[in-house]
């Protein structure tokens, strides 16, 4: 009877021991939820009030905007200091654009419903070629080797620049799980930044895990701006998008769909 109890005390305390290593080991996987990244605002910019802003990269001291809408959608280059175009390339009218990046001399484009991609030569704003993609465009950056496009879901699509082929996807979570509408996108120094649509986050993504390390909450930049109004009490869609990214100054340039500014900002 005494050897019966002895075993069964020692199941117990295996079991027990086994399930502490468990909580351990899971605990050592959890999720950590997204660190608070704090700005400062380092200089405020015009922007022209017409431009449906869904794509913006910096490039050459110029900015460089993709705007949406069909009938008013562009491909720009801005003065920032002034926020007059210098150069611009209408789509058709039946064309909504999105997203913009520039990768090995190519500004690639996407549509929103279109299910086309503009492929332009970076110096002479020349329409090269047209791919054709399966789902929504929103925004797209990139890194050394692939295109990154999000489709305003919580996907992360990796693609071959030069087929357009799907090389990897990677889903974008926090500690609560998947987030989706992931839009504009901007990759700066391993990360991505993203902003989500709809709200006043900037999201800083993991790119191999797809994890939200970080996120940078606006809420307060139009204030701060010192516009005059807010854009979104004409339209509710007038909303935080567009992440650009000057490597020699280590500032990031933010806007809106049809805000009146471009707030230059550093993140803490």
């Amino acid at each position: 009877m005494k050897k019966a109890i002895v075993y069964f005390l020692s199941i117990i305390v295996f079991v027990s021991c086994k399930n502490t290593e468990e909580t351990i080991e899971n605990a050592s996987n959890a999720i950590v939820a997204p660190k608070a990244i704090s700005y400062t605002v380092i200089k405020i910019y015009p922007h022209d009030t017409s431009s449906f802003t869904q794509g913006l990269f910096f490039h050459n001291n110029k900015m460089y905007e993709g705007t949406g809408m069909e009938k008013e959608s562009k491909l720009l280059i801005v003065d920032l200091n002034t926020g007059k175009a210098e150069k611009k390339i209408p789509l058709a009218g039946s064309v909504f654009g999105e997203g913009i990046t520039l990768f090995n001399n190519k500004i690639y484009q996407l549509t929103y419903q279109n299910h086309k991609v503009y492929v332009y030569d970076a110096n002479t704003f020349k329409k090269e070629k047209e791919f054709e993609w399966p789902f929504e465009g929103w925004g797209i950056t990139h890194n050394d080797s692939s295109l990154i496009i999000s489709t305003g879901g919580s996907n992360l699509y990796f693609v071959n620049p030069a087929t357009f082929k799907i090389e990897r996807t990677v889903g974008v979570s926090d500690n609560n799980g998947y987030i989706d509408s992931i839009n504009e996108l901007e990759y700066v120094n391993g990360s991505i930044y993203a902003n989500k649509y709809l709200t006043d986050l900037i999201l800083k993504i993991n790119p191999q895990t797809g994890i939200i390390e970080g996120k940078v909450d606006l809420t307060n930049l139009i204030k701060e701006s010192g516009a005059s109004y807010d854009p979104r009490s004409i339209d509710a869609g007038y909303v935080l998008n567009g992440i650009a990214y000057n490597k020699e100054k280590k500032s990031f340039y933010i806007t809106g769909k049809r805000w009146p500014f471009i707030a230059e900002v550093k993140f803490n």
